[in-house]
């Protein structure tokens, strides 16, 4: 084992990243298990006793704030609006409930799995991703910091501090299904997450939906959205084309193979549609 670093201030952790690379320990939930056969020497950086990482608020903006060491567990307990329904049923498929009460929001973005629960209903909340260093804070789109399987835009001496949820997201409604080969403890096969606002004549006045497990990252899939704007929500399951899932790369693996996969993609995001419209 290498060094270990546990500190309090922001300023220290951000100082300790920028003097050498280190890990970034949060809830350990993907850290442990993956080092069982071997413990390379490595530097530690521990996040876990720095206030600004921590909780949920909201900004004087009406952005919904969730701190990176924020759990799935403290998500699912908190009192957000119907918009963020689906990212609780997200985090209700984190692994069990001891998984749920350790690990991060920020540490299942970070981790960057095609098949990470969280991404999927994030993305459908147009969430963005607060990067911290010396230098100062950037801020990007979820899309563009997820870059494919374990991979991120986040620079070495960077530390993702924040998930920002903008309050024009916040509105309407959402819903979020997985397809696993069991219903609990399973990695996904396909993921589909959703929102959508309704206006009063009954037309879709917003939507996003993203698909997990099927590419190398989550995927928006902005041409649906683009073609159901617009259009009365109960025909938006009936909008959907095979084009619109163009975008999708699914994979053969021992879950399942990649027809399978663009095949329930599909029903699934015709299903989440039909739920959003009729909540």
């Amino acid at each position: 084992m290498g060094s270990y670093t546990r500190p309090g201030r922001l300023e220290d952790a951000l100082t300790a990243l920028r003097e050498r690379p280190r890990t970034v320990l949060a809830g350990g939930t993907d850290h442990y298990p993956a080092r069982v056969a071997h413990t390379p020497d490595e530097a530690i950086l521990d996040v876990t006793a720095l206030p600004e990482l921590a909780g949920i608020r909201r900004d004087p903006d009406g952005a919904l704030v969730i701190g990176a060491t924020a759990t799935w567990g403290q998500i699912i307990a908190a009192a957000l609006p119907p918009a963020c329904d689906g990212l609780k049923a997200a985090a209700r498929e984190v692994g069990g409930v001891q998984i749920q009460n350790r690990g991060t929001v920020g540490g299942n973005l970070c981790n960057a799995s095609p098949a990470a629960d969280g991404v999927p209903a994030l993305l459908s909340l147009d969430a963005e991703i607060e990067l911290a260093s010396l230098d100062g804070v950037r801020r990007l789109p979820l899309d563009r910091f997820v870059l494919g399987n374990r991979r991120t835009d986040r620079r070495p001496d960077e530390l993702l501090t924040a998930i920002r949820i903008p309050a024009a997201a916040l509105d309407g409604r959402s819903r979020f299904l997985k397809l696993g080969a069991r219903r609990y403890l399973v990695i996904s096969i396909v993921m589909v997450a959703g929102t959508m606002t309704v206006a009063q004549d009954g037309t879709i006045a917003a939507v996003r939906l993203a698909v997990g497990a099927c590419s190398a990252a989550a995927l928006r899939l902005r041409d649906l959205e683009a073609a159901l704007l617009g259009r009365p929500a109960g025909d938006a399951a009936a909008t959907v084309h095979a084009t619109h899932l163009a975008g999708l790369q699914p994979i053969d693996d021992v879950r399942a193979d990649a027809g399978y996969r663009r095949e329930a993609a599909g029903v699934l995001v015709r299903r989440c549609l039909s739920e959003l419209a009729a909540a």
